[in-house]
């Protein structure tokens, strides 16, 4: 194994309060009459396409109307996590300075794009990975993103890390193996292997 390709939310942090904080702001000026959005509902969608996100959201709006919703609300959580940051998961800092010893990080998300810039600047961990994608940039589904990165890095041997379904099934795509956080959003029935903190990725590998 050469590398190790991260999945973010739900697996590196937990963005959701900050989040639908930002997005509720957005909504109660453009769309007052949609419900509030929560961050329980947010972690049931986070790890969607954004334009899924956007048409179970405001499933009653139009296709374009959905669309431009959901970027002034992702324009609106960027600006509020360089502010206020998110939670990192216990001991993440630590578990990837530890691995990045031996092994090449990545993140691959299904975020809109400047995303994972956010992540890094507002988490200062962006000396710990050598690359990252999203489908913001390419317009391209997880699987393909992941092959995407390690062709470009020229990766021969990666695992993904993630949370949800739609990260194993992007995992099976790619055709590497999978690691469930299970503290994260989730459930994912057969896993190739489980870990219940990020710190448990160093009984793995």
């Amino acid at each position: 194994m050469d590398s190790i390709i991260f999945d973010v939310d739900g697996t590196l942090w937990d963005s959701t309060a900050v989040c639908a904080e930002a997005w509720n702001t957005v909504l109660c000026q453009e769309e007052p009459a949609l419900p509030p959005v929560t961050a329980q509902k947010l972690k049931s969608l986070f790890g969607k396409p954004l334009p899924e996100i956007a048409s179970i959201l405001f499933s009653g709006e139009s296709r374009q109307r959905q669309l431009t919703l959901v970027d002034a609300c992702c324009q609106a959580e960027h600006q509020a996590l360089l502010q206020k940051g998110a939670p990192l998961y216990p001991a993440l800092e630590k578990t990837l300075e530890t691995l990045g010893k031996s092994y090449r990080l990545f993140i691959v998300s299904n975020s809109q794009a400047g995303y994972i810039e956010v992540f890094l600047q507002a988490s200062g961990l962006s000396r710990l990975f050598e690359g990252h994608l999203c489908a913001g940039d390419t317009g391209k589904p997880k699987g393909d993103n992941i092959r995407t990165v390690m062709e470009r890095y020229r990766l021969t041997s990666s695992v993904y890390v993630g949370d949800t379904m739609g990260d194993f099934q992007a995992a099976r795509q790619a055709g590497i193996p999978f690691v469930f956080a299970a503290y994260g959003f989730g459930q994912v029935p057969y896993p190739d292997y489980t870990i219940h903190s990020p710190e448990d990725l160093l009984n793995i590998f």
